[in-house]
């Protein structure tokens, strides 16, 4: 009886282990789990060199920001960051509907309430990222097909 359950336990999905692993490489996500009954498996990858690059540049601008910081809050970064439309979500910024088209919005632009600024890919669905509220675009703070963390600035709108 033991070998059977060693056996029945050791019954792995290796479709669904390339098909979530497959998801990881499309959204970027460094972990996945999925559950179905009593079948739970979770996939996951290390980070590597890449992002840690990524990483250590906001590092390395922090450490410059105490000294440039008297400058910053003279030029309004607080207001830039309280009207800042966050990510909601882990996936890619995509400033445009399609490669051909045109930007859903530039600097200037001026948005009503429920305006799409771009768009966000996760789990391969496209998810509209709309103004709050009416105003003019001040700042585009992510480029087209940039990762982006949740509660990542996006977009500044006034």
């Amino acid at each position: 009886m033991a070998e059977d359950k060693k056996q029945g336990a050791m019954h792995v999905d290796i479709e669904l282990v390339r098909q979530l692993a497959a998801v990881l490489d499309d959204t970027q996500l460094t972990e996945i789990e999925v559950e179905d009954g009593e079948r739970r498996v979770r996939v996951a990858r290390t980070v590597t060199a890449a992002p840690a690059v990524q990483y250590a540049a906001p590092a390395a601008a922090a450490a410059a920001a105490p000294v440039a910081a008297p400058a910053a809050a003279e030029a309004g970064a607080p207001a830039i960051a309280a009207n800042a439309v966050k990510s909601p979500m882990v996936g890619t910024a995509y400033l445009k509907p399609n490669p051909e088209a045109k930007v859903f919005v530039a600097v200037g632009d001026k948005v009503a309430a429920g305006d799409t600024l771009l768009i966000i890919e996760a789990m391969k669905v496209m998810n509209p990222i709309q103004a709050p509220a009416a105003g003019t675009v001040k700042a585009v703070l992510v480029e087209n097909g940039q990762p982006v963390e949740f509660d990542q600035p996006l977009v500044v709108v006034e």
